[in-house]
C-alpha cells in the first residue's frame, strides 16, 4: 500500500508487443488492462466514486469495481493458485461485500490496494508456469491452469474496464481511451 502522504503515481499503460511469445502476451495484456483501470480513475472526485447511476446496478459504483478487481486478483492468484485464506469482505450472506465496502472508500486509497495487489499477483506469477494447476479446486470443473487463471483476469479487467468508462462519463463527463 501507498504512503499517504504522497500521492498514488498511476502505473504507465504500455501497449502489448504485437509478436511475442505467450507469457509475455498474456503478461503484457493483463498489465495494459490493469493500468486502464487507474487511468479510467484518474483525477475523480472522493464523492463521486460511491456514485450509483444506474438504478437497476445499485453496487455499480466506481469504488465498487476497484475493489471488486483487488479481490479478483486476491482470489484467483492467492486463493486458488496458492491454496490461500480467502479474506475478502464478501460472503455467503454478503456476495457483494467488496462492492459495499468499496464505494465506502477514497478513490485513491482503493486504487492503491489495488496496485499493491497487482503486484502480488505479478510476484506469484513469476514464480509458475501457465501449465501449472491451481492447489484449490474453485468449481466443480476441477483446478485450472495459470494459463487459464491469466486468460480470464485479462477477460474480468477488460470488462470490468468497460463498466468504469461509462461510470466515469456518468459521474463527471470525463471520457478517454
Amino acid at each position: 500500500m501507498s504512503d499517504k502522504s504522497s500521492p498514488l503515481t498511476p502505473p504507465e499503460r504500455v501497449d502489448p508487443p504485437m509478436a511475442a511469445d505467450e507469457r509475455t502476451m498474456l503478461l503484457a495484456w493483463l498489465d495494459w488492462h490493469r493500468a486502464t483501470v487507474h487511468s479510467k480513475c484518474a483525477g475523480l472526485a472522493d464523492g463521486l466514486s460511491a456514485a450509483a447511476p444506474l438504478p437497476a446496478s445499485p453496487m455499480s459504483t466506481i469504488g465498487g469495481i476497484v475493489s471488486h478487481l483487488r479481490w479478483v486478483e486476491a482470489f484467483w492468484f492467492e486463493v486458488v493458485m496458492l491454496n490461500q485464506p480467502d479474506t475478502a469482505p464478501y460472503s455467503a450472506q454478503d456476495p457483494d461485500g467488496e462492492f459495499r465496502a468499496g464505494a465506502q472508500r477514497p478513490p485513491d486509497e482503493l486504487l492503491a490496494e489495488y496496485a499493491a495487489q497487482c503486484e502480488r499477483s505479478r510476484e506469484i506469477t513469476s514464480h509458475l508456469e501457465l501449465g501449472n494447476s491451481s492447489r484449490r479446486v474453485p468449481d466443480r470443473r476441477g483446478r485450472t491452469t495459470l494459463r487459464w487463471v491469466l486468460m480470464h483476469m485479462i477477460e474480468e479487467t477488460a470488462r470490468h474496464n468497460g463498466h468504469l468508462d461509462i461510470l466515469r462519463e456518468l459521474a463527471d463527463g470525463v471520457t478517454g481511451e
